[in-house]
C-alpha cells in the first residue's frame, strides 16, 4: 500500500475529544498493551497530528503521528500499527517468522506466501481470516511488515502451507517509514523462534498454489533446510537482515569503498561532482552569505549563492554526486565538519540557521576567482556596447502542484524549464500508468492530477485530457519567473510577468502633451542615456521623473507627443554623426535593438 509515495491532504493537531476516542480504539485493537504502555503511545499532553493522506490508487487513509513518527494509520475505520510502534511494543500482535531473503521481497510488494513460513517448535500462531497480524525475520523479534491474515491458522495447516498467507500493507523501508525520522530495528532476539524448524514440506510442495508470480518466487526463495541446519541459517539470516538495515540506514551518507582505490585511475564523475558540490558550498559560504541573512533557505542558499559560484563551463547537478539530495549533503556539512547547522521548520522545509565562521575547513579555503563574466565590448571612445539582454521564461513550482512533483524531489520554489517540466509530468503518467491504453494521446486523471490541475467544476465531468492540454495546465498552474542575462552582470532572476518598455502619451496643463517611457532598467538600459538621446533626436526637452510606488526607478518624460519617433529609432540614417549603430558610443539604439528581438512595446494613449 506505502510502496509508491502518498499524497498529504492535512495535517493538524489533534482534539481533545479524538485524543480520547484514539485512545480507546488503541486499546479495543491491542488488548495486549498494559495501561502505562497504553499512556505512552497516546500520551495526554504530548503533541499528536492528525494527517489525512491518500494512498497512490486513491485510499483515504488517517495517519497518527507522535515525536515526527506515524504510529498508526487508519483505512477503512480499521487501525494498523506501523513498525515504529512494533519496535517498542513488538508482541502486540500475533507473528508469522520467515527468512531474511523473503523480507527483502515483502518490501518490494509482495505478500508473505505460506511456503515462506517458518513453523516454531510451538507451531503457529492462533489467527483468524482479516486478523492482523505482523512479519518478523527468523531470529529477531523486532517486526519487519503488517498485515492481514488471508486465512485462518486451521485453512493454513488444512491447505498444506500453500497460498497466501499474508495480505501485507506496510513494510519497514516503505513511503509510511519514510515520513517518519527514518530509524532501524534493533536486533532483538527470538531464541523461540531461533530454536524453532521448518515445517516439513514435500517435493511436490515447493511451489505455493494461486498468488502472483513475485510471490510465488517468495515461496521458493524461502526454502530452508530443517533441523540441524537451522541455526547456521538463522545466523545468516540475520546477517542479511542487519546487512539490510545498515545498507538502508546508511544510504543517506556518503559510501565509502571497502576495497582501496588506486591514486593512479582517473577521477570518476561522481567524485568530480562532489568535489565541485563542496567547492560551491564553501565558496558561498565565505563570500555570499551574511550573517544578516541567516536563517537562510536551503533551497535560496543552493539558487542565490552556490550556483552562481559555479565556475564557468562546468554545471553543478547535485544528483549526479554520491549525495543525491542538498539535505544529505548539508547533513554531512554539519555531523561531520560541523562547518553549518540546519534545522527543519516544517515538514521538508530546511533553513540553514548557523554558521562556523571560524571553522578551520572553511577558513583554510581558498575561493577561486570569481565566476566569468562575459566580457564587454568597448567603443572606440571607452564607452560600453549595448546588447540587449537574453530572458529564459522559467516556472517555478508552486503549492498547488507539488504533488506532482514530489516523486521528482521538486520541492515549492524550485525553479524549472519548461522542457524539464514536460519531463518531470510526462515521467509521472508513465510511472503511473495513466496512459489511456485506446489512444496514446490521452491521459487519464488520477487523485492527484484532479486536486493539482482541475477546477471544482470539473472535478465530476473531466477524466481524461490530451497531453499538450496536460502540459498547458502544469504550466498555467506554476509561477512564472525570468531570469535575464545582461552583458557584464550576474544573472538576474526574477519572478511575476516580463513588463515590456511602456510607451504613453500623457496630458499635461493647458493639454500640453508628454511622452513618458518606463520600464527601461528591467532591459539594462540607463534612463540618462536614453532621455539624452531621445532630446537629442527630437530637439525636445526631457527630464526624469521617479516612478510612483516604486524604489529606485525613473521614467523618462519628453515633451510633446514623440511615441512614433520614439518607436522608430531604427530609422539611424539621420542620426548617424550622432549614434553610432552596434557598438555606439552611447545606447541611442537601444529600443531598435530590442524591437527586432521581439521584446515587446506596450504602447498606449492617456
Amino acid at each position: 500500500m506505502f510502496t509508491k509515495a502518498f499524497r498529504v491532504k492535512s495535517n493538524t493537531v489533534i482534539k481533545g475529544s479524538d485524543r480520547r476516542k484514539l485512545k480507546v480504539d488503541v486499546s479495543t485493537a491491542f488488548p495486549l498493551l498494559s495501561e502505562s504502555e497504553l499512556s505512552e503511545v497516546v500520551p495526554n499532553k504530548e503533541e499528536i497530528n492528525v494527517v489525512k493522506v491518500y494512498a497512490h490508487k486513491g485510499d483515504a487513509i488517517t495517519l497518527y503521528v507522535l515525536h515526527k513518527n506515524p504510529l498508526f494509520f487508519e483505512l477503512e475505520k480499521r487501525l494498523y500499527p506501523t513498525v515504529y510502534m512494533l519496535w517498542q511494543y513488538p508482541n502486540v500482535l500475533p507473528s508469522f517468522a520467515t527468512w531474511a531473503p523473503v523480507i527483502q521481497k515483502i518490501a518490494g510488494g509482495a505478500d508473505l506466501m505460506l511456503p515462506g513460513v517458518v513453523v516454531p517448535s510451538c507451531g503457529l500462531p492462533e489467527v483468524r481470516q482479516g486478523e492482523c497480524c505482523v512479519v518478523k525475520v527468523v531470529g529477531n523479534e523486532a517486526p519487519m511488515a503488517v498485515g492481514i491474515a488471508a486465512m485462518s491458522t486451521a485453512e493454513m495447516s488444512s491447505a498444506g502451507m500453500k497460498g497466501r498467507g499474508v495480505s501485507v500493507l506496510h513494510t519497514f523501508m516503505d513511503n509510511l517509514w519514510a515520513y517518519g525520522d527514518k530509524s532501524c530495528p534493533a536486533l532483538i532476539s527470538d531464541a523461540e523462534t531461533t530454536g524453532g524448524e521448518v515445517l516439513n514440506r514435500d517435493e511436490n510442495n515447493e511451489e505455493g498454489e494461486g498468488g502472483e508470480e513475485q510471490e510465488t518466487n517468495v515461496g521458493e526463495l524461502s526454502d530452508c533446510p530443517n533441523g540441524q541446519g537451522v541455526d547456521q541459517e538463522t545466523e545468516k539470516a540475520c546477517a542479511e537482515v542487519e546487512g539490510l538495515r545498515l545498507t538502508k540506514c546508511e544510504s543517506e551518507n556518503k559510501n565509502e569503498e571497502e576495497e582501496e582505490v588506486n591514486l593512479d585511475e582517473q577521477i570518476s564523475p561522481q567524485d568530480e561532482m562532489d568535489a565541485l558540490l563542496l567547492q560551491c558550498f564553501l565558496h558561498a559560504l565565505k563570500s555570499k552569505v551574511k550573517k544578516s541573512e541567516l536563517p537562510l533557505l536551503t533551497s535560496s542558499f543552493l539558487r542565490n549563492h552556490m550556483f552562481p559560484c559555479c565556475p564557468n563551463g562546468k554545471q553543478l547537478d547535485i544528483k549526479k554526486s554520491s549525495y543525491k539530495k542538498l539535505s544529505k549533503f548539508l547533513q554531512t556539512m554539519q555531523q561531520q565538519h560541523r562547518v553549518v547547522r540546519v534545522k527543519e521548520l516544517t515538514k521538508g522545509v530546511e533553513s540553514l540557521v548557523e554558521v562556523d565562521w571560524k571553522n578551520p575547513v572553511l577558513r583554510s579555503f581558498r575561493a577561486p576567482a570569481e565566476p566569468h563574466v562575459e566580457e564587454v565590448q568597448m567603443t572606440e571612445d571607452g564607452e560600453k556596447t549595448y546588447h540587449p539582454p537574453e530572458i529564459t521564461i522559467l516556472y517555478s513550482v508552486s503549492a498547488r502542484v507539488e504533488p506532482l512533483f514530489r516523486e521528482a524531489n521538486k520541492r515549492k520554489g524550485t525553479v524549472l524549464q519548461p522542457g524539464e517540466v514536460r519531463a518531470i509530468i510526462t515521467e509521472y503518467v508513465k510511472a503511473n500508468e495513466l496512459v489511456d491504453e485506446n489512444n496514446k494521446n490521452y491521459v487519464h486523471i488520477n487523485p492527484i492530477l484532479c486536486d493539482c490541475l482541475l477546477e471544482k467544476s470539473e472535478y465530476h465531468e473531466v477524466s481524461i485530457l490530451k497531453w499538450d492540454d496536460l502540459f498547458s495546465r502544469t504550466l498555467s498552474k506554476m509561477q512564472e519567473c525570468s531570469q535575464f542575462v545582461i552583458a557584464g552582470q550576474q544573472p538576474i532572476m526574477k519572478k511575476g510577468h516580463i513588463e515590456p518598455i511602456d510607451i504613453t502619451v500623457a496630458s499635461r496643463g493647458s493639454n500640453k502633451k508628454v511622452t513618458l517611457i518606463k520600464n527601461l532598467e528591467m532591459y539594462g538600459l540607463d534612463p540618462i542615456d536614453v532621455s539624452a538621446a531621445l532630446q537629442h533626436r527630437v530637439q525636445a526637452s526631457a527630464v526624469l521623473h521617479p516612478v510612483p510606488g516604486t524604489k529606485d526607478k525613473v521614467l523618462v518624460q519628453i515633451q510633446g507627443n514623440q511615441i512614433h519617433l520614439a518607436e522608430s529609432l531604427d530609422n539611424m540614417g539621420q542620426l548617424k554623426q550622432e549614434i553610432r549603430w552596434e557598438g555606439g558610443q552611447r545606447p541611442k539604439n537601444i529600443l531598435q535593438h530590442l524591437k527586432m528581438r521581439n521584446v515587446g512595446f506596450g504602447t498606449r494613449s492617456a
